[in-house]
């Protein structure tokens, strides 16, 4: 990665002694431009931006300290690098106060611009690879808040929440939802084309346009529920301005994607409610207004507190699974677990939409939890939406499902591999420099990993093919045919090198393990 650097100099000859005899991009830097002194410089170097300035410490009108001052408040991330030619500690003191990476004395050759650039450029990719894991970090944050928002107004909606845990989920999500009354406004768009699948495309665009039009709104959280239905929570403190709020918003939203995309929609306002928990009666009675203005909607016949009783996900099983289950068992697993709402999503959109989010949301956080990144296991949680929009039969379910918790396992199982071969190229590691050691044994290497003896015998023997103690002697005795090839040691030095501290017991292990005992070993003509 190339940085830009700004030069600051008030002696020419030093300045184009630098500019010049510098090889920038062999440092990893591109010059981008000069200047006599700190007032003429700052307005160019607030116009180029540079990464580095290198300025003079004395120079007229404004100084390199006054310029480092200004620079470090105006751009704090800026490297300073402070050339003098005063050798006293108040210049160097008031440098360091002002936080200059680097305080060289006059005179300075290109060389030695060069080492404290490349120094410089080493902490430049340093502070850039931590700013974009930083920024990784954050989006899988907003990501995981985001699921997290998105399932706790649809447990809101299906009544599946208690009071406390309710306020104390919107807490810790950010979630300012708390309000005196509460209202659910229902929207059903209606986007099957003639072959019954969605347009996909027009129904992106519904759902932007409703978003656009709650986001005007303060006090309205929009969630996308569903392939057709679409839902607004309101809240507010006077329960007739909430129901006006809602009523307007209501025909707003109809008016304009009828008009703007030439497309059917019911809306349903529900009725005001006072409790957070009772946000499902509103939602049962929007419910029951889009109902009469389409009554072919498939979720006529369930209530609220059926769509309740039907999302029994044991999450915990869910979790369990991730952590030790095998794909071979997944069969089982979604009869048990996962077909009981599997088929009940097929009657209802809003229970497709939250069970898919709820198992999501379980499998996102367990790869967090490991270190993962979601979006790289799972895709389809960019967009939810899109993945739901046509799986509409228990075979289409349960095939989403199984690429969604394979990916997981084998992110699982690759993470899982990787640590016991890290932990036995460890072990090598530790064995290599230690095999000289009479006294090393299975439980002191075992420590070293962190794992009990018989975990790390087990281990270690799966990974490598030979058990702990037919590798040490497999490297011992290997050490000992060396120094008997290329050396004139006593067979008892030998052993005590190769890890032995009995002659005897070394010379019937070498035997064992080569056919000859070590003095006829050392007979033999090398190859």
């Amino acid at each position: 990665m190339s940085y830009k650097v700004f030069l600051v100099e008030d002696e020419i000859v030093a300045r184009e002694g630098i500019r010049d005899n510098v090889d920038w991009k062999a440092a990893g830097f591109e010059f981008c431009g000069e200047a006599p002194d700190g007032e003429i410089a700052l307005p160019l170097i607030e116009k180029v931006q540079p990464d580095v300035i290198i300025t003079d410490i004395k120079m007229p009108f404004m100084d390199g300290l006054q310029l480092s001052k200004v620079i470090r408040e105006q751009m704090p991330w800026v490297k300073i690098i402070i050339l003098s030619g005063h050798d006293e500690f108040e210049y160097a003191q008031a440098a360091i106060k002002l936080g200059v990476t680097e305080y060289l004395l006059k005179p300075i050759n290109s060389a030695e611009i060069r080492n404290v650039l490349q120094a410089v450029a080493v902490a430049l990719d340093q502070e850039s690879e931590e700013r974009e894991t930083l920024k990784q970090l954050q989006i899988q944050i907003k990501d995981i808040l985001s699921l997290q928002r998105e399932r706790l107004l649809l447990q809101l909606v299906v009544g599946g929440v208690s009071s406390s845990e309710a306020i104390e989920q919107c807490r810790q999500i950010g979630l300012d939802i708390i309000a005196q009354h509460y209202l659910v406004i229902l929207i059903k768009v209606h986007l099957y084309e003639e072959s019954g699948r969605v347009d996909v495309a027009q129904y992106h665009e519904v759902q932007q346009l409703v978003a656009n039009l709650v986001n005007m709104h303060s006090g309205a959280f929009f969630t996308q529920k569903s392939v057709e239905e679409l839902l607004v929570v309101m809240n507010g403190e006077d329960p007739e301005e909430l129901r006006q709020d809602g009523q307007f918003l209501a025909n707003l939203i109809q008016q304009d994607i009828e008009a703007g995309m030439g497309c059917a929609v019911s809306v349903g306002v529900g009725s005001v409610q006072q409790r957070l928990t009772d946000i499902f009666l509103s939602f049962a009675a929007a419910l029951t207004a889009v109902n009469k203005s389409h009554p072919a909607i498939r979720d006529a016949e369930l209530s609220p507190h059926n769509l309740a009783n039907m999302l029994e996900l044991d999450q915990t099983a869910v979790e369990q699974y991730l952590k030790s289950g095998l794909m071979s068992e997944f069969d089982s697993f979604f009869e048990e677990q996962l077909q009981p709402v599997s088929e009940a999503s097929l009657h209802s959109n809003l229970i497709k939409h939250y069970f898919f989010v709820d198992v999501i949301l379980t499998a996102v956080q367990f790869i967090t939890d490991l270190g993962g990144e979601p979006r790289d296991v799972i895709p389809a949680m960019d967009n939810i939406e899109g993945f739901l929009v046509n799986i509409q039969t228990i075979a289409q379910i349960k095939q989403s499902l199984y690429d969604l918790f394979a990916a997981t396992l084998t992110f699982r199982n690759n993470l899982a591999q990787y640590e016991k071969t890290k932990l036995i190229f460890q072990a090598k590691d530790f064995i290599d420099a230690h095999y000289t050691d009479p006294n090393l044994l299975l439980n002191e290497v075992a420590a070293t990993v962190n794992l009990s003896p018989s975990h790390f015998s087990v281990v270690f023997g799966r990974e490598t093919g030979e058990s702990f103690k037919d590798y040490l002697t497999r490297i011992r005795i290997e050490r000992a045919k060396e120094l008997l090839r290329t050396t004139n040691m006593k067979c008892s030095e030998v052993a005590y090198q190769s890890g032995y501290n009995d002659p005897h017991y070394f010379s019937y292990v070498f035997r064992k393990n080569t056919g000859l005992p070590p003095h006829q070993f050392r007979q033999l003509p090398q190859t």
